[in-house]
């Protein structure tokens, strides 16, 4: 199943599904001046600022119902839907009206003819119909508030299906209510465990299948609130259910299954609604092996794929990216109902110096602190451990402490340790009684502390009492089947709350109003072309963008006099509009020194452009800058988010090295030096073999400057490629040594 009708339309159907009005309701960008009102929610490229948060309670909840095309005959598929239906209105407290052209009753009630015969207005209408289209007409008429779609053969099926979603999407959208739906299924009207208490999981899923595992979770004593199977998303979409479950007070976190966004500034604004409120989001996004490949000319478009933007812009926003369906469930369910944590700092404590050690490494690996307890806690513990074993973190217990009265006098010792914030303890497989002792421990310490305590029972079985009832019995354990997960949700959980603590939403500060650089910059665009060098730099320099003394010139006599006035030693460099690699072209000359070099270097440019038939609007002599760290700043557009600006380590090696990192606008400074910090080739930055360290101020600096660039230029700059940006040692500043430019 396909979430929305994104990569999947050939050009001549895209052209027609526009036809039908099929535009995402959060990605309308007007060309019409906006009102006051309007202009006040829109950023400076005509992109919303906020999102309306659906009210969704009728939904989820209504007080009437209406189920299209329903149906009591055996054998039939819509007897067993209604019937299902049936009895989920009965547990939320709803009335049920049957509609059928044939039939008077349905399951004892009354049964309507047509939707014009229901006796009141109804809050939800199911579509048990093949062609759901002219039954959303009929339903405009008596403004319900909202409908099901089940019938597929929609966007999931091709062009044609396509083009009947969008002609769906349309009447919808005329109609005034809003659609679940098509191509989705009944998980929404499941039975939810109503004796559980507790923060719950709200469930999203494109897949209804997918989300059976979390589903699951309320056996295990995990309470769940929602589940919105989104399927086709022609009108409501993982965005809206976000924003919803995002302002839900019985919400711990939200759980996501995902196969494509709808529109990628929704899914943004949704994220940051959930953001500022601190709820978890989780989410498996299927589509990491996409390579995005594009065509631009440019370094910086073959740097990222379309799922690199993706992960980014989760990232960037606090959404917790995961691979696997128990990871999705466990790390969920985790940060749903654990409490803040009080410190960052991991200890393990295990029966078995093995385990210990195993788990240790992976959790050290994957990013976790594990404090070494002081040397007082450390005598501490030797109180009931033996000495010859390492109480220092991991703490090995030896076996024989959990069976008795030490057992419980370790853990305490071990959570009362400030530098503490999280205990966990792997269990690789259960020894009765010793091990029923051991968990019995564990649960009465988790009940007495605010610090996490985590257990991962290894045992393949699972059967065990210990398991099944003493550890899944409490609510404040977290219980793991394998190491993975318990390190996943673990880091999870603690990135999320340091990720909340300090979080500002960027939309509170994107820009509004375009700046003065933005009336110089728009000058020097050419719509469909890309601008020579000496054009894009003149970009840049609007931006306030620091880039090599240069002039252009076009005879040998002036790249004399133009060397003079630069200063020796000079770059000479061919400057035309078709250019995008001039390196591979021998097209660039470094190192000049004297007046008769610079005039065979001009013959010998010119010579090569006039053989490989590029057209020129002169030669570029440029100061000559050595002495910094190469790196890579550009923009490109994608198909969901519109610009994004990366960053990387730049020059010759860009493309072999692949070094970079991704933000989506709006973002502060904050994010531009994360994603130095994401660099493997970070270190290069602080200095490496007595090299000093750069100025990273600055590189940060142009990183938000290029971001402003692409806000306010939008949809009129295709690609925008700087390399290499010379980063200067610290204080120096950044120079933009090239450039690229492709316009739309």
């Amino acid at each position: 199943m396909l979430g929305s009708t994104h990569g999947t339309l050939t050009t001549d159907f895209r052209a027609r599904v526009e036809a039908c009005g099929e535009t995402p309701r959060a990605a309308v960008h007007s060309t019409a001046a906006p009102s006051a009102e309007d202009a006040a929610a829109l950023d400076v490229s005509g992109r919303p600022l906020h999102a309306d948060v659906p009210d969704l309670d009728r939904f989820f909840r209504p007080e009437s119902v209406a189920v299209i095309g329903a149906s009591d005959t055996e054998g039939r598929p819509n007897t067993g839907i209604t019937r299902q239906l049936v009895a989920w209105a009965e547990r939320v407290g709803a009335r049920v009206h049957p509609v059928h052209p044939t039939r008077t009753a349905v399951f004892g009630r009354p049964c309507h003819a047509s939707v014009a015969d229901l006796p009141e207005q109804v809050d939800l209408a199911v579509l048990l119909v093949a062609d759901p289209l002219p039954v959303i007409e009929e339903l405009a008429e008596t403004k319900v508030r909202f409908a099901v779609a089940f019938a597929s053969g929609f966007a999931e099926t091709g062009d044609e299906g396509a083009l009947a979603q969008a002609r769906l999407t349309a009447a919808v959208e005329r109609s005034g209510l809003r659609l679940l739906g098509p191509n989705t299924n009944l998980n929404a009207f499941q039975e939810f465990r109503e004796d559980l208490d507790g923060p719950a999981i709200a469930l999203i899923t494109q897949s209804g299948h997918q989300g059976r595992p979390v589903y699951t979770l309320q056996q295990l004593g995990i309470r769940l609130s929602h589940w919105a199977p989104t399927g086709n998303e022609a009108d409501l979409e993982t965005s809206d259910f976000i924003s919803y479950f995002a302002e839900r007070p019985e919400v711990g976190a939200i759980a996501c299954y995902v196969e494509g966004l709808k529109d990628g500034r929704s899914f943004l604004l949704a994220a940051d609604r959930a953001a500022r409120n601190g709820v978890p989001v989780v989410a498996v996004k299927v589509g990491r092996t996409e390579t995005g490949a594009r065509t631009a000319a440019s370094h910086t478009g073959k740097l990222t794929g379309a799922d690199t933007v993706v992960d980014a812009a989760m990232r960037q926003f606090g959404v917790i990216r995961v691979d696997g369906l128990d990871e999705l469930q466990d790390t969920a369910a985790l940060l749903a109902r654990a409490r803040k944590p009080v410190a960052d700092g991991v200890v393990v404590y295990s029966i078995s110096g093995g385990t210990g050690a195993h788990f240790s490494d992976l959790a050290t690996e994957a990013g976790l602190t594990l404090p070494t307890l002081s040397e007082a806690r450390q005598r501490e513990l030797h109180q009931w451990i033996p000495d010859y074993l390492d109480v220092a973190n991991p703490v090995d217990n030896g076996g024989h402490p959990v069976g008795d009265w030490r057992g419980r006098k370790i853990i305490d010792s071990i959570l009362a340790d400030p530098s503490v914030g999280v205990l966990i303890c792997p269990i690789t497989g259960p020894f009765p009684p010793m091990s029923d002792r051991l968990a019995q421990d564990l649960v009465d310490a988790a009940e007495a502390t605010d610090k996490l305590v985590c257990v991962i029972w290894g045992s393949p079985v699972g059967t065990e009492e210990a398991y099944r009832t003493t550890l899944l019995g409490s609510s404040r354990v977290a219980t793991f089947r394998t190491f993975g997960n318990c390190i996943t949700a673990v880091r999870a959980y603690l990135g999320h709350h340091r990720f909340t603590a300090s979080y500002r939403s960027p939309f509170d500060e994107a820009p509004r109003t375009p700046s003065p650089s933005f009336r110089k910059a728009q000058a020097l665009m050419r719509p469909g072309q890309q601008l020579s060098e000496h054009a894009a730099k003149q970009l840049l320099r609007a931006y306030g963008i620091r880039v090599p003394r240069e002039q252009l010139v076009t005879s040998a006599a002036a790249a004399v006099r133009a060397a003079g006035l630069v200063g020796y030693p000079v770059v000479m460099k061919a400057s035309g509009p078709q250019l995008a690699h001039k390196t591979e072209l021998g097209l660039v000359k470094v190192g000049l020194t004297s007046a008769s070099q610079i005039r065979d270097a001009y013959r010998e440019l010119t010579d090569i452009a006039r053989y490989e038939n590029v057209p020129l609007d002169g030669i570029l002599v440029c100061q000559m800058i050595e002495r910094g760290v190469e790196m890579v700043v550009g923009v490109t557009q994608d198909d969901l988010f519109g610009p994004t600006v990366t960053v990387g380590l730049g020059g010759v090696l860009v493309e072999v090295l692949h070094d970079a990192a991704v933000r989506v606008p709006p973002f502060g400074e904050d994010q531009a030096r994360r994603m130095l910090t994401e660099l493997r080739g970070h270190a290069l930055l602080e200095g490496v073999r007595g090299a000093p360290p750069a100025d990273v101020d600055a590189l940060v600096e142009v990183i938000l400057r290029i971001q402003r660039m692409a806000l306010e230029l939008g949809d009129e700059l295709s690609e925008l490629d700087i390399n290499p940006l010379m980063v200067l040692p610290r204080g120096q500043g950044a120079v933009a040594l090239d450039a690229l430019a492709l316009c739309r």
